[in-house]
């Protein structure tokens, strides 16, 4: 049988039709069809949130049964990570949840730390106090330093000028608040006449 040049590319092209149509007619694992009855997600609630380890602000979703977190994600629609997470975003699900290494079952973190924390002087354990302790002993500590390091006025030249200026305190921020949030923490530092201000995002 003589092959013509025309006859060769008619049964290259009848054979990739036929291999075409089998394709898709056959099952594919290729193919994004749910098989498994147990899905993971069945009768969860979608909640939307932000990543919380950067100033990136990637969307993720978080999905809910019972009120407990069963799946963390990035979300597709959001406009910054379309659905990508970093390492440390996809490890978001750490924070609440871990693998028991024994049993390989979802746990709360034994770890996870709910309340406030403080370590008196002197002393080797950490106590729980509530939040509105921890706020006042936050602010009473703030009010004490400033006040030991306080500097009002300073000799310029043979001139007294004022300066109200605190050296006894530093700051710095972290590179996961926004830029509306580091102006208002600048303002505050500021206004406690605060000098050495400095950003972790810098270094």
């Amino acid at each position: 049988m003589e092959l013509t040049r025309r006859g060769f590319f008619k049964s290259i092209g009848a054979a990739i039709t036929a291999t075409m149509a089998v394709e898709m007619t056959a099952a594919s694992p290729a193919l994004a069809v749910e098989t498994e009855k147990d899905w993971k997600l069945v009768n969860t609630e979608e909640y939307t949130n932000i990543c919380c380890y950067c100033a990136g602000g990637c969307g993720s979703l978080c999905s809910v049964r019972d009120g407990e977190l069963i799946n963390l994600e990035g979300d597709p629609d959001h406009p910054i990570n379309q659905g990508g997470l970093c390492p440390k975003g996809a490890s978001m699900f750490q924070l609440r949840n871990v693998v028991d290494p024994h049993t390989k079952e979802v746990i709360k973190s034994p770890v996870r730390q709910t309340k406030p924390l403080v370590r008196r002087p002197y002393s080797k354990k950490w106590e729980p106090i509530t939040w509105d302790e921890a706020a006042k002993e936050i602010a009473r500590f703030t009010k004490d330093t400033r006040d030991a390091g306080y500097v009002e006025t300073e000799m310029v030249k043979g001139k007294e000028l004022t300066v109200n200026r605190c050296e006894s305190i530093a700051s710095l921020g972290g590179s996961q608040q926004n830029s509306e949030e580091e102006y208002l923490i600048l303002k505050m530092m500021r206004a406690l006449g605060i000098v050495a201000i400095d950003n972790q995002a810098r270094v």
